[in-house]
C-alpha cells in the first residue's frame, strides 16, 4: 500500500497492490468505509469533504483484475489562508518542526499540515475498505469502536468482545457500542470545544475469525506488524495486545489464560494476550488497543520559535479542526488492522495470491452487507452525513 497526496493539495490517494483477481469491489463499497471518517459532521472538524472516491485502475467490469487498484480522492474544501502564520511558526504539538528539521524549511508543505495531516487518513480507509472486503472471502471481520475518551474508560478489556457490539458503534456517530454512553460522551466533547480545549482517547480493534498461525517469528509476528501499522497513524500514542499496559501489574497467577478445548480444538480462553501467542494468531479474536493524543490545534495561545526571523515567539492556532480526533481514528484503526491481516492471511495462504475462487467470492458477496452495513447516521443510511 502506498498513500500519496497532502491536505491542501488537489487530491490525496492510495494504491493498493497484491490484490488477488475476482474480488467484487466498487466504488460505493469504498465510499461507505469512507463514511465512517469523513469530515464535516458535527463530532469532526467543520471541513466539509464529499470524499466520494474515483477507482481508476485494478478493477474491470466489477472485479479486481490482479493489477495494482489505484484510489482517487479529490480535496473539495481547502481553505489555507489560516495557516499562513505557520509558515514560520511551527505549531507546538504537530509535526511542523520535525519536517523542518528533516526536509528544510523551505520544502515543507505547512499548509493544513501537510503530508503529517490527519487528511492522509482518507486513503488508509480506502485501502481497509478493500482489505475489510477481501478478508470475509475466508470469514474473517474487522471492527473498531472507541473505548475511552477524556480518561473515561467506555469498554472493560476484561469482557469478551461481541461482533454485535462493534456492529452497534459502526451505527453510532460517536463509534460507541452502547447508545447509553452516546450522551456521556457528546457531553465531555461539546464541554472541551466550549473551553476551546480537545480531548484524547482509545480505541479498540478486534478481529473475528482469524485463523490460527497469521504471524511469523521473530521481526514480522503480527502484534509487531499490527503495532508499526497503529503506531503510523497520525496522533497515535501507545499500543497494548489484550490486557496490554495492565499485565505488567499483575502477578504470572494472573496473567496466565488457561487452555480449553473449543470446538475440537486447543484455544486460550480469557482476554491477557489478544488472541495472539508469540505473535502467533491462535484461533481466537484478535484485540488490540491504540491511544490517541488530543489534538494540539486549539485557540489557547502557546510559546513557539519563530523559524523566520529567529526569536522567540507564540501561536494562536487557526483553522479546522476536530475537538476529539479520536472519534475519526476509530475508522483508521480498523482499517489499518485489517491492510495487516489480510497481508498476513495472502501470505500464509488463507487467501489465494491470484485469484479468489468462487466459494471465496460467494462469500464475500453474502457477507459484505451484513458485516459492514451502511452508517445509520448518514442521511438516509447512504447519502450525506
Amino acid at each position: 500500500m502506498t498513500t500519496f497526496g497532502e491536505s491542501h493539495g488537489p487530491a490525496i490517494g492510495v494504491v493498493v497492490d497484491g490484490v488477488p483477481a475476482g474480488l467484487p469491489l466498487s466504488e460505493d463499497d469504498v465510499y461507505k468505509e469512507l463514511l465512517l471518517r469523513r469530515p464535516g459532521h458535527r463530532w469532526a472538524t467543520p471541513r466539509r469533504e464529499p470524499d466520494r472516491p474515483q477507482i481508476l485502475s485494478g478493477i474491470f467490469e466489477g472485479r479486481t483484475t490482479g493489477a495494482p487498484i489505484a484510489i482517487l480522492i479529490w480535496n473539495r474544501d481547502v481553505d489555507s489562508r489560516p495557516y499562513e502564520e505557520v509558515r514560520c511558526k511551527p505549531r507546538p504539538g504537530h509535526a511542523d518542526l520535525a519536517y523542518i528539521l528533516k526536509y528544510g524549511w523551505g520544502n515543507w508543505d505547512y499548509r493544513g499540515g501537510g503530508r503529517a495531516s490527519g487528511r492522509e487518513t482518507a486513503a488508509r480507509v480506502a485501502a481497509g475498505a478493500v482489505a475489510k472486503k477481501l478478508l470475509l472471502a475466508i470469514g474473517v471481520r474487522v471492527y473498531a469502536r472507541l473505548a475511552a475518551i477524556g480518561g473515561v474508560e467506555l469498554v472493560d478489556p476484561r469482557e469478551e468482545p461481541r461482533p454485535e457490539d462493534f456492529i452497534r458503534a459502526r451505527h453510532s456517530p460517536l463509534r460507541v457500542h452502547d447508545p447509553a454512553l452516546e450522551e456521556r460522551v457528546a457531553r465531555m466533547i461539546e464541554e472541551a470545544r466550549s473551553r476551546g480545549d480537545s480531548l484524547g482517547g482509545v480505541v479498540e480493534v478486534a478481529a473475528f475469525g482469524v485463523p490460527p498461525g497469521l504471524g511469523d517469528p521473530v521481526f514480522d509476528k503480527l502484534k509487531a506488524d499490527l503495532a508499526k501499522a497503529m503506531m503510523s497513524i497520525p496522533a497515535a500514542v501507545g499500543f497494548e495486545v489484550g490486557l496490554g499496559f495492565r499485565l505488567a501489574s499483575m502477578r504470572g497467577s494472573e496473567a496466565r489464560d488457561p487452555i480449553r478445548l473449543v470446538d475440537g480444538q486447543p484455544r486460550p480462553i480469557g482476554p491477557a494476550h489478544g488472541g495472539m501467542l508469540g505473535g502467533i494468531s491462535v484461533g481466537t479474536p484478535i484485540r488490540v488497543r491504540v491511544a490517541f493524543k488530543p489534538t494540539s490545534s486549539i485557540p489557547a495561545p502557546i510559546e513557539t520559535w519563530n523559524v523566520c526571523e529567529n526569536h522567540p515567539d507564540s501561536i494562536t492556532v487557526r483553522g479546522r479542526h476536530d475537538p476529539a480526533l479520536v472519534i475519526r481514528a476509530v475508522a483508521v484503526a480498523e482499517a489499518m488492522a485489517a491492510i495487516v491481516l489480510a497481508d498476513h492471511a495472502l501470505r500464509a495462504g488463507a487467501i489465494p495470491a491470484n485469484r479468489l475462487g468462487e466459494k471465496h467470492v460467494e462469500a464475500v458477496e453474502r457477507l459484505w452487507e451484513e458485516a459492514y452495513p451502511w452508517p445509520q447516521w448518514a442521511r438516509g443510511g447512504r447519502g450525506e452525513a
